[in-house]
């Protein structure tokens, strides 16, 4: 019998709390992600340029580069930054308020101590204003426990899509962190081609979102909210959908279809509330998956898990 959850492991999340410091880190993260992203070799779908959750933070994972490797690591339980090189002592920045100008500028010295040279593409991504990173004075809140909150939440999401994951024989992406919207995801494939996808995320070139959509998917993950939506959420949508994905009743009760978005959503509030929070969750992956899988007649005898 599977142990109950208990919510005391899924943090409370108030959006207005975490607003600054989650604004701040988004800027942060997209440095780090575009380094992995310039080191990297290229996977499928742009799977190599994205960040993981680490048993304290956010982390690169190994990174080849000349023959050895780097790794750059959150740490938001002791709150630094922690760059280790193969037979180099790591190099550290202590997390705390800093303008994304000066972190940005106190990354690259530390990279170039420990013999990495790269060059990113110096604005962010699928943000508007996307100010250069060398010039924004603007996000600079560094709070300690809103990060930790932030991490655990992460965290506790990660360890459900991983179980999730894992009832899936089909093609499937890691569970990974995504710093262009910020949002943790996993995504299912059918095994058929896609539709050439039109675009519209701002600040996203054309060919990469068609590539990473060139095949028909399932994807789900966890977002965090922004000032538009103050409401961290757990989400859900198919590419392509049938017209009749939105119809479909999926679990808990909580849930609902946004015709707007196209997705389904489930706030993260009322997984964190619930008496079983991992359960909750997972009953709106199976759901959600369900709905793009039946709707769009995927071959599920030979996708799933037996």
């Amino acid at each position: 019998m599977t142990p109950k959850s208990t919510n005391s492991q899924w943090p409370v999340l108030d959006f207005q709390e975490i607003e600054e410091t989650l604004a701040t880190l988004h800027q942060w993260i997209q440095i780090v992600g575009k380094i992995r992203l310039k080191t990297m070799p290229w996977q499928n779908h742009s799977w190599h340029v994205t960040l993981y959750v680490s048993p304290n933070g956010i982390t690169t994972q190994g990174i080849p580069f000349n023959g050895s490797f780097f790794q750059i690591d959150f740490d938001f339980e002791n709150h630094n930054l922690i760059i280790t090189a193969s037979q180099k002592a790591p190099e550290i920045i202590p997390l705390q308020s800093m303008t994304v100008a000066k972190f940005h500028d106190l990354l690259f010295e530390k990279l170039t101590k420990l013999g990495v040279e790269v060059t990113i593409h110096g604005s962010p991504n699928e943000m508007e204003p996307a100010i250069p990173f060398k010039e924004n004075t603007t996000n600079k809140t560094y709070d300690p426990v809103a990060a930790n909150t932030i991490w655990k939440a992460l965290m506790q999401a990660n360890c459900t899509f991983q179980k999730f994951r894992s009832q899936y024989i089909g093609k499937c992406s890691p569970v990974h962190l995504f710093w262009g919207a910020f949002d943790l995801a996993v995504t299912r494939f059918s095994g058929k081609d896609a539709p050439l996808h039109q675009g519209g995320m701002p600040n996203m070139p054309l060919e990469v979102m068609q590539e990473a959509y060139s095949k028909e998917v399932s994807s789900a993950g966890f977002w965090l909210g922004s000032k538009d939506f103050p409401v961290p959420s757990f989400y859900a949508y198919a590419y392509p959908s049938s017209p009749e994905f939105g119809n479909q009743k999926v679990a808990p009760k909580q849930a609902f279809y946004s015709e707007e978005m196209g997705e389904f959503f489930l706030k993260y509030g009322d997984v964190q509330q619930s008496d079983n929070p991992e359960q909750m969750l997972l009953d709106f992956l199976q759901s959600t998956y369900e709905a793009a899988a039946e709707t769009s007649k995927w071959d599920r005898d030979n996708l799933e898990r037996k």
